[in-house]
């Protein structure tokens, strides 16, 4: 028998057809159960703080063929083997970053054995719920991009981080209880997965580069090896200390504006997204 596939948003305006070039070469299957939902992501409420744990390998992936949603991103997803795996990581923290709590996609693949999965990701932090209905513009690569910088770790651990921005959701003011709750500003995340030429970036505030190591956090300011060398997170470039690379921090306590293109252009980008530890 022919094995079709479900792949679907839930709880969007519009069917997956109407998200982005390909789409309506998908096909559907027969009906089946939710699983997989983003672990410990659902135990958070639907603000600013997050769990980061996206391994290095799966954000090296090609992020621009998974935002259409098309069927040949569809197919990567549906890869029984170490791909697949990592398709499927990367695009559980994508529909996390871009989803609301409202939002929730679902598809399904087999593995080797041919036995069937179903996966359901649900949408979480809300940089861009329109992608259920219309692709990512713009700005919305780069505050995606830049959620899923920001949610990466060195070391594959899961810590809770406040994320912050001049753009909503994100945005923090002086009298949010998550500025006492994790006030130790770390760094920011910025760039474009989606683009022709891909690039995502990080800075470093300096005065807390040792409190970030200690609750291994390493993205923002490098991994220090045992020879001292310092090494980058996949592909985010370290560009030094945000107070060269970043306007000042507010009284929310994040960095308005980074250079869009450090050491190559003096333009600012707004797309940023500013990290915060206890």
């Amino acid at each position: 028998m022919r094995t079709t596939t479900r792949w679907l948003i839930l709880g969007c305006t519009a069917a997956l057809s109407a998200c982005g070039a390909g789409a309506d070469e998908i096909a559907e299957d027969e009906p089946g159960g939710v699983t997989g939902a983003l672990e410990g992501d659902n135990a958070l409420s639907a603000n600013a703080l997050s769990l980061n744990a996206l391994s290095l390998n799966a954000l090296s992936l090609n992020a621009l063929s998974l935002n259409a949603l098309s069927a040949e991103s569809l197919h990567a997803l549906q890869d029984a083997g170490p791909t697949g795996s990592l398709a499927r990581e990367l695009m559980k923290y994508l529909v996390s970053c871009a989803l609301d709590g409202g939002q929730r996609l679902v598809f399904s693949w087999r593995d080797a054995g041919g036995a069937p999965h179903d996966e359901m990701y649900p949408g979480r932090l809300g940089l861009a719920p329109h992608w259920g209905s219309e692709p990512l513009g713009r700005s919305s690569q780069g505050m995606v991009s830049a959620c899923l910088a920001a949610r990466t770790n060195f070391y594959e651990t899961p810590v809770t981080i406040s994320m912050r921005s001049s753009r909503g959701p994100l945005k923090t003011t002086l009298w949010s209880s998550e500025l006492h709750e994790y006030p130790q500003v770390e760094g920011a995340f910025w760039g474009n997965l989606f683009a022709e030429e891909p690039s995502l970036h990080a800075c470093y505030h300096t005065l807390n580069v040792g409190n970030s190591r200690a609750q291994k956090r390493d993205c923002a300011a490098g991994h220090q090896g045992a020879d001292g060398q310092i090494v980058e997170c996949g592909p985010i470039k370290i560009v030094g200390p945000c107070a060269l690379a970043c306007q000042t921090l507010t009284l929310g306590r994040y960095y308005p504006a980074c250079l869009e293109r450090p050491g190559r252009s003096m333009a600012f980008t707004r797309d940023v997204i500013t990290t915060a530890l206890p």
